[in-house]
């Protein structure tokens, strides 16, 4: 069975349409009488036990709230999919194959792999991050056919927002129009893209993660592992992302060589103009307490009693990190260790509050690591081309405040690489040129930040389709008359259509 629209999907239960209290008396509490199977696939690492947050607590909706048993299985980049085939068919056996997909990290194969399904009959579903955008394709692609045109022909249909949606889609009934449901996009009997509005954040349901439902391919099939890691969600998006502006935005500096006219494009950006989850999310604010406390229950015990390390998903943790003690304090657990991701500016700004939490953490004995520190470059002009919001020396003056906390708390607070810290240096970029590369070496060099700040690896800038820097991109080929190459959701900004590198 092949489905070209979303029209009619067959999931098999009851057809009623749900509202959003109405989600919460669907509860299903055996898992032992589920007739159905569910699988979410999502990409992942060879060798690394940490959890999922996302695709996971879309798995404990779906366990909790539906006649679903479903889990998550990472598949990593020497998976062959021959093999997670025959799993997936071991899996269901004779019932519809129902898979999802989320937090792919744009990978070409996954997205071939999510098509040769539907082709085969199977109900996949796209969801997660960019959901939307990479479904419906790049803006105007039905008039620049270099562009990326979307995944609608890979999906059965695409889910945008909150995970809880897929409660009433799943419930509808073997004719039941699903282009109806909140926060769905699929394609039309003309072919056309319907996308309906998303539901709200719900922190009723950021409340709870089985971390259990994680698997890997080992052999053919599915493996559950346990995890070492853990993430729980303290706030959606990031500050940085609340204020639209406008900024301009340099040309590539290979453009300048080829001999384009040094210029600048502007665009209205809310956030880092590289980063594709403030183009999806902006800023929606803090989970309630109820709901992290939760979280923090939920969180697996290591053998020592402890809870496993988790990472704090909080682009500025620091003013309520001493909240999360107290928290755990009621509960009467303890924890093991805490990871931050920030920016090098709300580091600084909540120096004060990380100071009396490390007085805390050295008497429960408790370690924080700044697992990423976003510096992305240490130079003023990739940093403005970023919408970084900030500058090199912001960026010093926190490399230097680290290393000052490192030698005050040495056992209880970390950020060096062979802690397990990965912070974010972005290069190469398109403005690279040899001032700025002697400019950045240079300060490498003066500030030692080979040793301990610098990944093994920079990351490339990478330009998804729907960020910030793909609308730069775009009025640059419309304005020179050019065309980036297109490699599936991200932009190729180093080389041209006609593979003339720049």
């Amino acid at each position: 069975m092949v489905y070209t629209a979303c029209s009619k999907i067959n999931f098999g239960t009851c057809s009623m349409l749900f509202n959003k209290r109405a989600l919460f008396n669907f509860k299903v509490i055996n898992m032992k009488e589920k007739t159905k199977k569910l699988v979410i696939i999502t990409g992942y690492f060879t060798g690394e036990s940490y959890g999922l947050l996302g695709p996971q607590m879309a798995a404990t909706i779906i366990n909790d709230y539906t006649d679903y048993a479903a889990i998550v299985v990472g598949v990593t980049n020497e998976d062959d999919k021959k093999d997670l085939k025959i799993a997936l068919n071991h899996y269901f056996k004779d019932r519809q194959k129902v898979v999802g997909f989320s937090t792919l990290g744009g990978r070409p194969d996954l997205f071939d792999f999510a098509g040769e399904l539907k082709d085969e009959g199977a109900i996949t579903i796209l969801a997660g991050p960019q959901a939307g955008p990479d479904y419906k394709g790049e803006i105007d692609w039905q008039t620049h056919p270099h562009r990326f045109k979307g995944l609608s022909d890979h999906f059965s249909f695409a889910l945008h927002g909150p995970a809880q949606q897929i409660i009433p889609v799943l419930a509808s009934g073997p004719d039941f129009d699903v282009s109806k449901l909140e926060g769905v996009l699929c394609k039309g009997e003309q072919g056309q893209i319907i996308e309906n509005p998303s539901i709200p954040w719900d922190d009723a349901f950021l409340s709870k993660v089985d971390w259990q439902t994680l698997h890997v391919l080992k052999d053919a099939v599915f493996e559950p592992i346990t995890i070492t890691t853990a993430q729980v969600l303290q706030q959606i998006g990031c500050q940085h992302a609340a204020k639209e502006r406008k900024i301009s935005i340099d040309y590539p500096a290979g453009l300048t060589k080829k001999g384009f006219q040094p210029s600048f494009v502007t665009i209205c950006q809310k956030g880092c103009s590289f980063c594709d989850v403030a183009a999806d999310k902006g800023y929606m604010g803090a989970v309630n307490e109820t709901a992290i406390k939760e979280q923090l229950l939920c969180l697996p015990t290591s053998p020592d009693g402890r809870k496993i390390p988790f990472e704090l998903i909080n682009e500025s943790p620091l003013f309520k990190l001493a909240r999360i003690f107290e928290l755990m304090d009621e509960q009467s657990a303890e924890l093991s260790q805490i990871n931050l991701t920030l920016r090098a500016d709300y580091f600084l700004n909540g120096l004060e509050s990380l100071e009396k939490v490390l007085k805390i953490a050295v008497k429960k004995n408790v370690r924080i690591l700044l697992s990423s520190i976003g510096f992305e470059s240490f130079d003023d002009t990739i940093l403005k081309n970023l919408n970084k919001g900030l500058d090199k020396q912001t960026n010093l003056d926190a490399v230097q405040a680290i290393r000052q906390l490192k030698s005050r708390y040495p056992a209880h607070f970390g950020y060096l690489k062979e802690e397990g810290a990965n912070h974010g240096f972005i290069h190469p970029t398109p403005w690279d040129n040899p001032d700025i590369s002697y400019g950045i070496n240079k300060t490498i060099s003066m500030y030692q930040l080979s040793l301990d700040i610098l990944p093994n690896h920079s990351t490339p800038l990478i330009i998804h389709h729907a960020s910030g820097l793909a609308d730069w991109i775009r009025q640059i080929e419309l304005k020179e008359h050019i065309e980036f190459q297109r490699l599936g959701t991200t932009i190729g900004w180093w080389q041209t259509k006609d593979r003339s590198f720049i």
